[in-house]
């Protein structure tokens, strides 16, 4: 029977892998709650410019927002939270909004988002 030192041996111990394995789920677990959030925000831009680009009035500028947020399905955001200005006889659109994902006991992941068109 031949003995294998401890040099010579190569790869990932058992303790090592399930540390990985952990810190791997974690990642997706977050990353799998975060997504959403982050594509809404993706949504809420868009439909943030078609209405600066649609809309004259601000009534008009959150029907329009209010209409894309529908079809996009932007639940944290509504035409009501939109700040909505004229400059150089433009349409500008902002908005801000926070949104948190639970992580483990009181602690958040907290996204801040803002955005204002151009």
């Amino acid at each position: 029977m031949r003995r294998v030192s401890a040099r010579s041996q190569k790869g990932v111990s058992f303790v090592g892998f399930v540390v990985i394995a952990v810190l791997a789920v974690a990642v997706f677990a977050i990353g799998g709650q975060s997504l959403p959030i982050v594509l809404e925000y993706q949504a809420a831009k868009k439909a943030a410019q078609k209405a600066a680009n649609e809309g004259n009035t601000v009534p008009e500028v959150r029907a329009a927002f209010d209409r894309a947020a529908q079809i996009d399905d932007i639940k944290t955001i509504s035409g009501q939270d939109l700040e909505v200005s004229k400059v150089n006889d433009r349409v500008v659109v902002a908005f801000e909004y926070e949104r948190s994902v639970p992580l483990v006991g009181p602690a958040y992941l907290v996204y801040r988002f803002t955005h204002q068109t151009k």
